[in-house]
């Protein structure tokens, strides 16, 4: 099986190496190419209006001047030697990808781009990374192997990619797999932290405030917060089915007038 690993923390990426870790396990035909510096909520960008520079790292081994999806899609259009992989992985992230973030997420956009070249896709996360102390990357190199085989024996629809967050605890005191669907937080956890340089000028930087919502059953958000591993399949419908049915009654045919 040949396995093409992407990111969006870069290519230096201590999560990037532990999904060598996890994708050595299932094969020794691996090819990374990964963002030359971290793209973190870069989501779906395509860079357009600059040039894309690859730097050759070793012969299955590139960093890209781009985005997730500029690295997915030139490693399976242009630097791959031979077959197309088989597998796409995007990871392992140092933090949680759930909820309405899944769709800032640079590391969900890597799978994607593979789903939209015809590769079966995962993306895979780790809680935490808040504390010196937090358990980071273990429970994801020891239980990301064994998830990620199960998955592709079961196999998914080709319109689809897995995204699996694995929870922020010793692996001894994870307590299951579930399979959940999207969440969406019921509090404001994004947020704009107005500073001032040595000019005295204001600038702003983006970040995450840590609250935690009150998740329904079945979802990532709860899965997480109870330790479980979370998988959720996803896909990039984002029509929202209910409001079509309904709109079509009242509105169709000639356009309205003002």
């Amino acid at each position: 099986m040949r396995i093409l690993l992407t990111n969006d923390d870069g290519i230096h990426a201590e999560g990037l190496e532990s999904l060598e870790k996890i994708a050595r396990q299932l094969s020794d035909d691996i090819w990374i190419v990964a963002p030359e510096y971290e793209q973190s909520g870069a989501s779906r960008a395509l860079t357009l209006s600059d040039p894309v520079r690859v730097r050759t790292l070793d012969p299955r081994r590139f960093a890209v001047s781009g985005t997730p999806t500029d690295c997915v899609m030139l490693g399976i259009s242009e630097l791959i030697e031979g077959a197309k992989p088989d597998l796409v992985l995007s990871g392992v992230n140092r933090g949680a990808n759930i909820a309405e973030d899944v769709t800032l997420s640079g590391t969900v956009a890597g799978a994607i781009e593979g789903m939209a070249m015809g590769v079966p896709a995962i993306a895979l996360s780790q809680t935490g990374g808040l504390t010196p102390h937090d358990p980071f990357f273990e429970v994801a190199e020891v239980f990301g192997p064994g998830i990620v085989k199960r998955l592709i024996e079961i196999g998914w629809p080709g319109d689809v990619i897995m995204n699996v967050n694995f929870p922020n605890l010793p692996p001894a005191k994870v307590s299951a797999v579930e399979v959940t669907r999207q969440g969406f937080r019921d509090v404001q956890v994004r947020h704009a932290e107005r500073r001032s340089d040595l000019r005295g000028r204001d600038y702003y930087w983006m970040g995450f405030r840590p609250e935690k919502s009150q998740p329904g059953e079945g979802t990532d958000l709860r899965a997480i917060y109870e330790g479980r591993i979370s998988v959720t399949p996803l896909h990039i419908d984002l029509t929202h089915s209910e409001t079509v049915y309904k709109m079509r009654g009242v509105l169709g045919g000639a356009p309205p007038k003002a």
